[in-house]
């Protein structure tokens, strides 16, 4: 990134946080490795290069040196997600960068040792001639001038000093929403002060690691590269989600030191395998939530490697959200499996020991011809179901008298309990469970995180 002086400030930056961050690795061969390719952009497109640099900010940059007569292979870490403290953050105002067509200073860049990975574009509130489109439309001049700024970008920000917006770089300008909490859904001002809860919501250092580490995925739809972030509430109903179902997974009588955020989290039985259901209104990003879940839960110490089972009640969604995962390796750092028939299905759940992503409807839990109950595929207790549209009544355990040949026949529910008997479930639903819906809560539990219709109107997503 050319300057006027102040990116090769940040280059020094990176380099010195690349030495810091990995004392182990020789700085004269290694170091000068790792900051030759973040450096270097393989392809023209400036989003296909964001995603090259995004790789690398969650993986490190690979790197080979030698140890006398010994060939070596490492990553160098660009931040230090597990530890805060050991990272350095900046603001700088009125950066000065040069462009294409001369200095550019955007208001406000934020660095992580040395990366520019969020810009922040501000109004003033007194200026009555201007608001936040003009922002957007500033950006897009930046986007032109400055593409190299661009590549290491994880967040844009958009701001009259009273209305925020938060988006990736791909989104157009409706796609920008606001960031309405600061610690967790709970914590949502009375008085919102939207400005002040953005920066304490989503700037908080640690939150912003968990943010930049979870919650960015990239779908490639037609030839054309799409860069999405998580909204607040997909933010904050993951990361609850993600903790409860900890929670819902620990042996009974050992001692709990997870920090609990979530209503459902403190109501949880430890050990019940029930880590409750993400009620989110039609069209709020359930498959994204879904993802970004996934892609954090896998990466859970305390869950042992687990395996992750998502379940549909039909072709299409599976199909749909199948696709959403296969895009977000990034994330998710391994491939999803699809189950084509049933005895694809349990072959892969009777041989599976550790990790790994199976998508299936749950019609594939019928029973074979004979069969008077399922068999036991796997005994594990850290396989996660996790199942989309939890509410709908395929996952009753009532049975039911068929009149053809007068016995009774369970749902699938119970089929996919017999099944799998130590596993856990969690339920993402766009309809809430309703108060005579037994069922549901029976196998899930009660909503972990709840953004209804009147959320998406307040925020603009719905109108």
């Amino acid at each position: 990134m050319r300057s006027d002086g102040s990116a090769s400030c940040s280059a020094g930056a990176v380099q010195k946080a690349l030495i810091r961050l990995n004392p182990q690795l020789p700085p004269a061969a290694a170091i000068e490795q790792a900051l030759g390719t973040l450096l270097k952009h393989d392809s023209l497109d400036v989003w296909q290069n964001n995603r090259a640099f995004h790789r690398l900010l969650l993986n490190g940059i690979p790197v080979s040196y030698r140890v006398g007569d010994e060939q070596k292979q490492d990553h160098a870490l660009l931040v230090d997600f597990g530890r805060p403290d050991q990272n350095r953050f900046l603001v700088v105002n009125q950066f000065t960068i040069k462009g294409k067509k001369g200095p550019r200073r955007p208001n406000l860049v934020c660095f992580i040792n040395g990366l520019p990975l969020a810009l922040i574009e501000l109004k003033s509130p007194k200026d009555e001639g201007t608001d936040i489109r003009d922002d957007y439309n500033q950006l897009q001049t930046y986007k032109d001038e400055l593409p190299d700024l661009f590549v290491y970008n994880e967040a844009l920000v958009i701001s009259d000093g009273f209305t925020v917006r938060v988006e990736s770089l791909t989104a157009d300008q409706e796609r920008f929403m606001p960031w309405h909490t600061v610690a967790d859904a709970d914590t949502k001002p009375l008085v919102d002060r939207k400005l002040k809860t953005f920066v304490r919501g989503f700037f908080d250092p640690f939150r912003l690691l968990d943010y930049l580490r979870y919650f960015i995925l990239f779908e490639n739809n037609d030839g054309q590269l799409t860069k999405k972030i998580a909204g607040y509430h997909q933010f904050h109903a993951v990361r609850e989600a993600v903790q409860a179902t900890i929670i819902a997974s620990e042996e009974p009588g050992f001692p709990n030191t997870q920090e609990r955020r979530a209503t459902y989290g403190q109501e949880v039985e430890v050990g019940n395998r029930k880590a409750g259901v993400v009620w989110h209104t039609q069209g709020s990003g359930k498959s994204i939530s879904m993802c970004c879940y996934a892609g954090m839960l896998l990466q859970q110490p305390a869950m042992k490697n687990p395996t992750l089972l998502v379940v549909t009640d039909r072709n299409d969604l599976d199909e749909q959200l199948f696709q959403t995962f296969t895009a977000a390796q990034e994330l998710l750092k391994q491939t999803p499996v699809q189950a084509d028939d049933r005895d694809q299905l349990r072959q892969l759940l009777a041989e599976r020991e550790s990790g790994g992503i199976i998508f299936t409807t749950v019609q594939e839990f019928a029973l074979l011809t004979g069969e008077a109950d399922h068999p036991v595929l796997n005994h594990r207790h850290n396989i996660v179901v996790i199942s989309d549209e939890a509410h709908r009544s395929q996952y009753g355990f009532k049975a039911k008298l068929n009149t053809k040949t007068g016995e009774y026949q369970y749902g699938y529910a119970k089929h996919l309990r017999d099944a799998l008997p130590g596993a856990m479930f969690i339920g993402f639903t766009g309809t809430p469970i309703a108060a005579t819906d037994r069922d549901t809560r029976a196998v899930f539990g009660n909503h972990v995180s709840v953004y209804d219709i009147r959320d998406a109107v307040d925020d603009g997503a719905t109108v």
